[in-house]
């Protein structure tokens, strides 16, 4: 019993110290997760698809292109490469995690599964007390953040039914989500490389395969570039 009682007490600790690391993540999940939600609703599926895709899924900006994806004609090749385009960013969070998650038992299976952008910044850069659970301190945040995102897509798709009002355009949310993402890049490089090849590259593919088949083509052409160009771009300070 006094096992028990003592496990319950680290749980509620560290519990408490993630939570304020979460509060502003949770306005931008739920807004972002509403959004998505109502989108999904307006676009032909029911709330149930919202909901079970937010949990099992958990990336917004798949999720969001996941949307185009169902409607589209039967494609898995083209569907797993953009979805590895897309996440490929984790494996490298995942490198730098190792250490982190090092003796966390069985809740490492759920920090690799639901580390996404934001979580991996504050587990990666919050000062954890030595009295506090490092392992359930970097679970709960997880956990916290994962609610986040599953009640704002599962609320949006169930209020999606109750609006009346012209919803057309709204599809526009996903550009708006990947340009504010390149923005943000933008700011934080000094020399601008890496997003002048993507630019470039995207521009190319979309004249010589047309707007339906340049996205794979792109992403690989980035890819190749980065890996080509990787050195001089890290000198210029794009990579960090």
């Amino acid at each position: 019993m006094q096992d028990i009682r003592s496990t319950k007490q680290v749980m509620a600790q560290a519990a408490r110290l993630a939570f304020p690391y979460t509060i502003p993540i949770f306005a931008g999940f739920w807004f972002l997760g509403i959004t998505y939600g109502i989108y999904m609703n307006v676009s032909g599926f029911s709330f149930v698809y919202p909901m079970l895709m937010s949990l099992t899924i958990f990336g917004g900006s798949l999720e969001f292109l996941a949307v185009k994806m169902l409607l589209s004609a039967f494609a898995p090749l083209q569907t797993l490469v953009m979805a590895l385009m897309i996440q490929a960013r984790h494996l490298f969070y995942g490198i730098s995690m190792l250490d982190q998650f090092r003796g966390t038992g069985w809740k490492k299976v759920y920090l690799i599964f639901g580390m996404c952008d934001e979580t991996f910044s504050i587990n990666y850069s919050a000062k954890i007390p030595e009295d506090v659970d490092r392992g359930w301190f970097m679970f709960f945040v997880t956990l916290f953040n994962h609610f986040y995102w599953f009640s704002g897509a599962t609320l949006g798709g169930l209020l999606g039914n109750l609006i009346t009002f012209d919803t057309k355009g709204l599809d526009f949310v996903m550009t708006a989500l990947f340009v504010v993402i390149f923005l943000e890049q933008w700011l934080k490089e000094k020399k601008h490389a890496s997003s002048l090849i993507g630019v470039l590259a995207a521009a190319a593919c979309l004249l010589l395969f047309g707007a339906d088949s340049f996205l794979v083509p792109t992403m690989a052409c980035i890819l190749c570039l980065l890996t080509v160009f990787r050195k001089p771009i890290e000198k210029a300070g794009d990579f960090t």
